[in-house]
């Protein structure tokens, strides 16, 4: 049987960020069937209900028996509310397989970037890097998910 991120490998900038989190662009009705056979779980989709799309995506994974989580990401309206939706998607998830996409993998940069950072202690650098693997290319995006890991980091002893 195939892995979640083998599922989705054809998706434009599909990676494996983490054991039980793979991101990527916006995948087609195949691509989210593969992904339920492979043992998905939850789709996080950061597109606004407004975009262009392949195919019916929240129906046809409510189909699939997934769950779909939408929580539009747009530049100019990044703020902490939305950053803390979709880090609740990643924290309560479990062992449960997350497929968290947008149109290209842009949007999925910021919030990798907290929850890399804050939940799983890597350096500012390192999830930076990791964000640009998946797609990040907006100084925006990535700028918004630096300052909510910088302000809700706890305070280190000196």
């Amino acid at each position: 049987m195939p892995t979640p991120f083998e599922a989705v490998s054809g998706i434009t900038n599909a990676c494996q960020i983490l054991p039980h989190l793979v991101t990527g662009g916006q995948p087609n009705a195949a691509q989210l069937r593969a992904l339920k056979e492979a043992g998905g779980d939850v789709v996080l989709d950061l597109r606004d209900p407004m975009e262009t799309r392949l195919v019916d995506e929240p129906s046809l994974v409510a189909q699939l028996g997934m769950q779909y989580v939408n929580v539009p990401v747009r530049a100019g309206a990044l703020d902490d509310s939305t950053l803390e939706r979709i880090l609740t998607v990643f924290r309560t998830a479990g062992e449960r397989a997350v497929f968290c996409h947008c149109g290209s993998g842009n949007r999925v940069g910021g919030p990798i970037i907290a929850h890399l950072i804050l939940d799983h202690g890597m350096d500012e650098q390192d999830a930076v890097d990791q964000a640009m693997r998946v797609g990040l290319r907006s100084a925006e995006i990535m700028e918004w998910g630096l300052e909510y890991a910088r302000r809700h980091q706890p305070p280190t002893e000196s």
